[in-house]
């Protein structure tokens, strides 16, 4: 079972997306894709939102999602979320352990 939680990040101005880009020029986002059982970590940019910043967070199980969440860089996080101001909107999604249906796939062109 793998869990993905979506993050979406906003603030005024380009905050969000500062603070993505200090996510990943501070070595934080490598740092956090290291940790055992993550699956994913990337942020990606909604074309009509240009004040969001969405992060796609994949993780094995709870148990890893507990431990990042126990981690001394979650104070890194925070205090970076503070320094730009952010508010969270937050999904989380279990994975489906069947994979895509096949009526589905045929739509998937890979």
């Amino acid at each position: 079972m793998g869990i993905v939680v979506n993050i979406y990040y906003t603030g005024t101005g380009e905050n969000a997306r500062r603070f993505a880009q200090e996510m990943e020029s501070s070595g934080i986002a490598d740092a956090i894709r290291g940790e055992e059982g993550n699956l994913r970590y990337d942020y990606f940019f909604p074309m009509s939102d240009p004040q969001t910043v969405l992060l796609i967070d994949a993780w094995k199980d709870q148990q890893a999602i507990d431990r990042h969440h126990a981690s001394p860089m979650m104070e890194s996080i925070i205090k970076l979320r503070e320094k730009y101001g952010l508010h969270m909107k937050v999904e989380r999604y279990i994975s489906d352990e069947g994979g895509i249906p096949e009526e589905d796939s045929r739509f998937i062109r890979e």
